[in-house]
């Protein structure tokens, strides 16, 4: 841990604060913070970042990955969370499509789409500034988790205002948040909000449930967050997860005579049970270099603007992918749940 004349002589009021589009590297049943080394894991999940993502996952991982499908180069790590599933009146489920943040997802008029996948943040103490307090960058090795799929209770949303859900009016609805899905139907779909704790203890990588070693002091949205308390006295950067799905394609699915929204996870759970995961994998001082900064957003680098990050296009974004390890249909109109019941599974070497 810095010492504190270190944190001192550091601490100033920059501003940094990053947002950046992650296209899918894969979906599959595979989760190296919550079941490494088990394959399948236990739900099907949706998975950003570099090309080391696998069923283990050690060390430093942002010296281990070639590709990564996020917009900064050096950024290799992996952001995941459990995929939405539409249930049909009739039993049948079918993966619910991802798209894009509208504002992060083009480059121009012939230029690709960004697949799918996840919009990052990393701010600071809230989205102007740090006040007088240095934000450190995690460590090699560090991962993280925030929620939990057993959850499904309203006191359990209510206890966790970064875990929350937006109906989407339009693709730029921002605002209106729910702890659980919203009960209608939304016009241009529902985004999924994952904010992490940003207090750390300052020794440990990971904690047996992957959270004891981190302190929520969030306030929901990007409110500024209450100060961290001394059994976690380390502010990191603030991760929080933006995932657009696009439910419009089931609006004539609707079912009838219901009062109850359609949707579930894919462990067979409601909105309460959100839950994603991180694990840490930026290349070398790349993330603190940023957090140093006063850069904004597209000021700390985007295709056209020099900042102090490297980015790369939609296209070498999209095409960087991990091989499938289970060998299932995730996407088809299924009659459960991969992982929810007995099912045959072949598995690729």
């Amino acid at each position: 841990m810095l010492s504190q004349l270190t944190l001192f002589a550091l601490a100033g009021s920059a501003h940094a604060a990053l947002r950046f589009g992650c296209s899918t590297i894969t979906v599959q049943r595979l989760d190296p913070v919550v079941e490494p080394g088990k394959i399948p894991s236990a739900h099907v999940h949706q998975i950003v970042g570099g090309n080391a993502f696998n069923a283990t996952m050690e060390g430093d991982i942002g010296e281990k990955g070639t590709c990564t499908t996020c917009a900064y180069t050096e950024d290799f790590s992996n952001y995941w969370t459990a995929v939405m599933y539409f249930r049909h009146e009739n039993g049948s489920y079918k993966r619910v499509p991802q798209y894009p943040n509208a504002q992060l997802g083009t480059e121009g008029k012939d230029a690709p789409d960004i697949k799918a996948g996840m919009t990052i943040y990393y701010s600071q103490k809230d989205l102007n500034s740090n006040g007088n307090q240095f934000i450190r960058a995690f460590p090699p090795g560090f991962r993280m988790t925030v929620g939990s799929p057993s959850a499904s209770t309203a006191s359990y949303g209510q206890s966790h205002p970064g875990l929350r859900y937006t109906c989407l009016q339009t693709i730029l609805t921002r605002g209106g948040e729910t702890a659980d899905f919203p009960t209608k139907p939304c016009p241009a779909g529902i985004m999924a909000i994952h904010h992490f704790p940003a207090c750390w203890d300052g020794k440990n990588l990971d904690s047996p449930n992957h959270q004891d070693h981190m302190y929520a002091t969030t306030k929901g949205g990007f409110q500024e967050a209450a100060p961290c308390p001394a059994s976690h006295p380390v502010r990191v950067a603030q991760v929080a997860y933006e995932t657009m799905w696009n439910t419009t394609v089931f609006k004539d699915m609707w079912p009838k005579n219901s009062n109850k929204q359609p949707f579930v996870w894919s462990f067979e759970g409601n909105g309460y049970g959100t839950h994603a995961d991180y694990l840490f994998g930026w290349k070398g001082d790349s993330l603190q270099r940023a957090m140093n900064s006063t850069c904004m957003f597209h000021k700390c680098g985007s295709p056209g603007v020099q900042g102090i990050l490297k980015t790369q296009t939609v296209a070498e974004m999209n095409n960087c992918a991990v091989k499938k390890m289970v060998d299932e249909d995730v996407d088809g109109w299924l009659d459960r749940l991969p992982g929810q019941d007995v099912m045959p599974m072949r598995f690729r070497d």
